[in-house]
């Protein structure tokens, strides 16, 4: 069964090793959360990371967490260095957690690549996504989490 909506972050602990970053970052509630999956042989990762990027470029100034989780679909997809040169050639520079035992998958009870777990500033799961179609959601998510409270009426 899919993560439920409200659930709380679940943290990032797990992972075989880090990337881009020295260790996991520090993840704060009270911000705006993203959690990315996405393997190095899933053809559409790859099509949707210039639109992810750019939610990333337009949304970290302003309080997002980004975080990408590299979650193996196959063998092959183990070696490390194929996530490096992927991370090298799509310009990738927020934390990369590298998942090769599926431990923070399975914590976000994930089977998919690419998939988009956004968090509240509570840190409840406030959307879940998975494939190029949820990628085209996420954006109006983010929106409306970063959009401006409505004025008080007094």
């Amino acid at each position: 069964m899919p993560m439920r909506l409200g659930t709380p972050f679940p943290g990032l602990e797990g992972a075989t090793e880090w990337l881009v970053v020295d260790g996991p970052p520090n993840i704060e509630i009270g911000r705006p959360i993203l959690i990315h999956f996405w393997a190095v042989s899933c053809h559409i990762c790859h099509e949707t990371l210039p639109n992810l990027l750019a939610y990333r470029d337009r949304f970290v100034p302003k309080g997002l967490q980004l975080v990408s989780i590299h979650m193996p679909r196959q063998e092959a997809d183990t070696d490390v260095e194929k996530v490096k040169k992927d991370i090298q050639e799509f310009g990738i520079h927020h934390p990369v957690a590298v998942d090769n035992l599926h431990r923070i998958a399975d914590r976000y009870q994930n089977q998919f690549v690419p998939a988009f777990f956004l968090f509240d500033t509570e840190g409840h799961l406030k959307f879940r996504a998975a494939g190029d179609r949820g990628l085209q959601n996420v954006e109006k998510k983010l929106e409306e989490l970063f959009a401006e409270p409505a004025p008080s009426q007094s």
